[in-house]
């Protein structure tokens, strides 16, 4: 049986990897759940998994926690709180997955942890290999962690590699990257009227069941421009060899095109249980509650470039993407602050754009320094003064 710690056991992707993990009990043993607030869900799911340990950043929530577990008794799990919890829970020693569901910036340690702990790390976390991409996949190579991801369409593209893919992608044969994208709720809109969107709005996927900051990224695409960036560190390649394609229906969740001429899709309904099984699973398959694809019901499968004028944020990415170094960090930072911003009602829609622009204008790319967290962590600092700074001077 095999040791599971979901770090953001809370949120979409944990509640979704806890419905898979259920369905394998002889399989998985879950050992840690986290939250960042949510004592309520946390106290439901460690009351049915019975979890050794069980973390909340706020430390509030965490009281709140011990009190609502009371009746558990000699049962109650070991209750932490803070941020350095979770890379205790990413480490432990009965552990051999981790799930890493934290959205944003704050799961980039915690992820490291598990990396340089050797465990298998599910990577939900696209922000740890955006701001620390480097960091990350050196630790997996140097400790011997396998580092499976669980975003739909990274996980299709691992699906359609090749075994030998660690030769690099053009001796494997690989041509390019499809990244599939739905285009999210405003991928007919005319960009003129973007700029009174409204959070509802912008929130309201066509798609898929998300929370606010994802959904929102996903609206602006900068979603797919951080899986860009996030491409080229897990399968070794540059953005030229990525091309994102807008495909509505969301079915095909990423391709692999070769120098054959062949195009190898993975295609299923758009449920996250689908990822998350395979990881669980790899290299076997495992079930995962999702309803088989009915291809009737599809009918017609749609593709179609992303507009440049809707979509400012795409073209962002790529260039952070050709900048590296510290560009994604700048990208990701400022864009967590104008999203949340936006999300807040302080700025539009449209504004989320120009602040993560005029951020990196303001703080040009500069190469990474390798021997730690230090270095990253500043440059996010920076970044997240300097985005709240350009918001500032908007609604001044």
């Amino acid at each position: 049986m095999k040791g599971i710690t979901i770090l953001g056991s809370t949120g979409s992707i944990g509640v979704s990897t806890l419905d898979v993990v259920a369905r394998h009990p002889e399989r998985f043993r879950v050992v840690a759940l986290t939250a960042h607030r949510n004592a309520e869900r946390l106290a439901e799911q460690c009351r049915r998994f019975r979890p050794d340990w069980a973390v909340m950043v706020d430390e509030a929530a965490a009281a709140e926690l011990r009190d609502r577990l009371a009746v558990m008794g000699d049962a109650m799990p070991r209750i932490l709180s803070g941020a350095d919890a979770l890379a205790t829970v990413a480490a432990l020693d009965d552990v051999e997955y981790v799930m890493a569901a934290i959205v944003g910036a704050a799961g980039l340690m915690s992820s490291l942890a598990a990396a340089r702990a050797g465990k298998h790390l599910l990577l939900a976390n696209k922000e740890a290999l955006v701001v620390a991409g480097a960091l990350l996949m050196d630790a997996a190579k140097d400790n011997g962690a396998t580092l499976l991801p669980i975003d739909s369409e990274h996980n299709a593209i691992f699906q359609c590699l090749p075994p030998m893919r660690d030769r690099g992608l053009p001796e494997a044969g690989v041509d390019r990257i499809l990244l599939t994208a739905s285009g999210g709720p405003f991928r007919d809109a005319d960009p003129e009227a973007l700029a009174a969107v409204t959070p509802d709005q912008a929130c309201a996927h066509p798609n898929w069941s998300m929370g606010r900051k994802i959904s929102v990224d996903s609206a602006t695409m900068m979603n797919k421009g951080l899986e860009i960036i996030e491409a080229c560190w897990l399968f070794d390649t540059r953005p030229q060899r990525i091309q994102v394609v807008v495909h509505r229906q969301s079915v095909i969740h990423s391709m692999v095109q070769y120098n054959d001429g062949s195009v190898l899709a993975q295609l299923g309904n758009p449920d996250m249980r689908t990822p998350i099984a395979h990881a669980l699973g790899w290299p076997e398959r495992i079930e995962s509650g999702v309803a088989p694809l009915d291809l009737f019901e599809v009918a017609r499968l749609d593709f179609e470039p992303p507009a440049p004028d809707r979509f400012p944020c795409l073209r962002l990415a790529y260039r952070a993407a050709a900048e590296g170094g510290t560009a994604p960090v700048v990208l990701n930072a400022s864009n967590e602050i104008a999203v949340a911003a936006f999300l807040d009602g302080r700025i539009g829609f449209t504004d989320i754009a120009r602040v993560v622009e005029d951020s990196m204008d303001l703080l040009p790319a500069e190469p990474v320094d390798l021997s730690g967290l230090d270095h990253v962590l500043s440059v996010d600092a920076a970044a997240r003064q300097t985005a709240e700074q350009r918001i500032a001077a908007m609604v001044a």
